[in-house]
């Protein structure tokens, strides 16, 4: 009986010195609620730049033509009535690098539909300087790539694609800007109209004759643009496709 107390009073004085020896727990699983809070904060802190742009410079052929030009790509704002930026919209806009006069050169500004979809089919589907590979009815080729559109219309005119707010790039520059701003038909032609007063005028293409291209929605949208644009903009069209 001895021998099992002693037995006994050995072993819990080993678990006890070992529990003494145990190292705690590493530092980082401690500070991992901290790490995880600074990655928050950052991902909250994330905001729409207004304005912005990127320009390079390409070349491609059209009909047997050599057609060096320029890409723009970038935002432009929104503004209220107070002059607030409230909106950033994305923006692609290609112009040929050899013309010296824009004058008389066409500016083509093409929206897409939805109306909740970006530009993007008309840029790399249809009228724009790169397109997907796709077959004659239109289904992409795997492996999927892109190649120089040579049935472009940038031999002829300029072309911008634009991102409405929520597409695309675009978007508000703040949760708290009332959705009615840029959600509906009538606000829809409104804020686009006011900001195709504000990209006509940076890149100082007042003078050229300008052009309307829409598909689906887009032609509704258009349609509401040209005479948006006539009546509140001073900005005559050209044209609408």
């Amino acid at each position: 009986m001895k021998s099992i107390f002693t037995f006994m009073f050995c072993a819990v004085g080993l678990t006890l010195q070992l529990n003494a020896q145990t190292p705690p727990p590493p530092a980082a699983t401690a500070a991992a609620p901290a790490t995880k809070g600074k990655e928050d904060s950052r991902v909250n802190s994330r905001t729409i730049v207004p304005e912005s742009s990127v320009v390079t410079q390409h070349q491609l052929t059209i009909k047997g033509q050599s057609v060096a030009y320029k890409a723009t790509t970038g935002t432009l704002p929104v503004w209220d009535e107070e002059g607030k930026a409230i909106a950033g919209l994305f923006y692609t806009y290609y112009e040929r690098s050899d013309v010296k006069d824009r004058s008389t050169r066409p500016l083509v500004i093409s929206f897409n539909g939805g109306p909740g979809s970006a530009s993007v089919w008309m840029h790399i589907a249809y009228t724009g300087p790169v397109v997907l590979n796709i077959d004659d009815e239109g289904y992409p080729i795997q492996p999927y790539g892109y190649k120089d559109n040579a049935a472009s219309i940038l031999d002829v005119a300029d072309i911008v694609y634009i991102d409405p707010v929520n597409t695309g790039y675009s978007r508000a520059t703040s949760k708290d800007v009332p959705t009615n701003k840029f959600f509906g038909v009538r606000a829809d032609i409104k804020y686009l109209a006011e900001w195709l007063n504000t990209f006509v005028t940076r890149v100082d293409r007042w003078a050229s004759p300008k052009f309307l291209i829409g598909e689906s929605y887009g032609t509704n949208r258009v349609s509401g643009l040209a005479l948006e644009l006539q009546n509140n903009q001073w900005m005559y069209l050209n044209g609408v496709i």
